[in-house]
């Protein structure tokens, strides 16, 4: 592939836009699907929780949060708007009941109030941000006391071989994701490192090794 081609899928991944962004989306949400899924359980949903989304994509996963607990409440903020369009589209049911909520932000600055959330959660877009000291504490901030955040990402080990990666991406190994924390205000109460098996983008069976940090605030 040549070096556009591999620039203009980090560009899509980062901020899908247009008729490939679509497929990007259905792609991204297919491939994390799992990743979603193991954040989601790490945060221990209770009934009556809002829940906070950073980079929500196409948001094909959102019934499965609702599967989590009751009379629960899911904010989801997204940098694309194409993928704030798909999201409302695909969770219409969940929005027009005003149990779902969308919005476009920055990727910097969280627009709610302190004390907003019991749990936040992000899959695959640490590598994207732009000032990740700065939105821990943002994220601190919106967090209620005690509140987690969950924070999911594949492994530098296995991200450095996709070759799209080498623009856009910051790659972050565990160790390299913990020493970010540290510089924040949360402590991180659990850790958990897991290889799955996933479809490369020619086709063939690789094993993905990804992880969850689990914040406390």
């Amino acid at each position: 592939m040549k070096q556009e081609e591999l620039q203009a899928i980090a560009s899509q991944l980062k901020h899908p836009t247009g008729e490939k962004g679509i497929e990007m989306g259905n792609m991204m949400n297919e491939t994390n699907i799992n990743m979603t899924r193991h954040s989601i359980q790490n945060l221990q949903i209770e009934a009556g929780n809002k829940i906070l989304e950073l980079g929500h994509g196409n948001a094909g996963h959102v019934e499965f949060i609702f599967e989590q607990a009751e009379n629960i409440k899911y904010y989801g903020l997204e940098m694309s708007e194409l993928m704030f369009q798909e999201a409302r589209q695909t969770n219409r049911n969940y929005v027009s009941q005003k149990q779902a909520f969308f919005s476009i932000y920055d990727g910097n600055t969280i627009p709610f109030e302190d004390n907003s959330f019991n749990k936040v959660f992000t899959v695959n877009t640490i590598y994207f941000w732009q000032e990740p000291e700065k939105l821990l504490s943002e994220i601190y901030r919106v967090l209620q006391s005690k509140g987690i955040l969950c924070i999911t990402f594949a492994e530098e080990s296995f991200m450095k071989q996709l070759p799209f990666t080498q623009f856009e991406f910051e790659l972050y190994s565990t160790e390299k994701a913990e020493k970010l924390i540290e510089k924040s205000s949360f402590k991180i109460i659990n850790k958990e490192t897991l290889t799955e098996k996933v479809k490369s983008k020619t086709g063939e069976l690789v094993d993905r090794a990804f992880t969850t940090l689990v914040l406390e605030k």
